[in-house]
């Protein structure tokens, strides 16, 4: 083992990321993720709380991209309208990972501890989204129900796009969810 390369924290992740494949979650250790990356163990846990948070890295930094994203959107826009402004921003994060996103999105689906980080991430993304719009003047339970609905809009769109072949953009399929929703809401309301 050298003793330092550039990118370890993206060597972990995409070593995570192939032994989970090849042996599952569970059956995977810290050790050999670090062995995979050819880095120790002790520069596994400086880049990693555990196994499970590998995967989880660019959390604070999708969540952000979020906040900031919504936070941007002009100030007359009605809150959905300002949630497809986010959402369209932060599909561009998105380009050119379409076949690490679906080797991730599959690792996590295959793990129900996996499963539960990512729907603890997805919370804390609502969390912030309603604390943004609140702060935009958005009372509750609006703010708290156009978070929430972006969230489901991003995760439904999401799925859809990494079960495709990457021809077509994140961003198409959130449209295509928002507009979902959208449609839904008016049939509703016309009842």
């Amino acid at each position: 083992m050298g003793r330092w390369e550039p990118n370890a924290r993206g060597r972990l992740e995409q070593a995570a990321l192939e032994l989970y494949a090849e042996h599952g979650y569970e059956q995977t250790t810290a050790a050999q993720i670090a062995a995979r990356a050819g880095v120790t163990e002790r520069t596994f846990f400086r880049h990693c709380a555990d196994k499970r948070e590998v995967l989880f890295g660019g959390a604070q930094q999708l969540e952000q991209a979020f906040v900031d994203a919504l936070g941007a959107a002009p100030a007359a826009a009605a809150p959905i309208d300002a949630m497809a402004s986010a959402l369209e921003s932060v599909a561009v994060f998105f380009d050119d990972r379409h076949a690490f996103a679906r080797q991730r999105h599959a690792v996590i689906v295959a793990s129900r501890e996996l499963r539960e980080r990512e729907l603890t991430k997805l919370a804390s993304l609502v969390a912030a989204l309603t604390a943004t719009l609140r702060g935009r003047g958005v009372p509750e339970p609006a703010a708290g129900l156009t978070a929430e609905a972006g969230i489901a809009v991003f995760k439904v769109g999401f799925e859809r796009w990494v079960a495709e072949d990457g021809a077509r953009s994140l961003a198409d399929f959130l449209r295509e969810s928002l507009d979902g929703l959208k449609a839904v809401m008016a049939a509703t309301a016309g009842e």
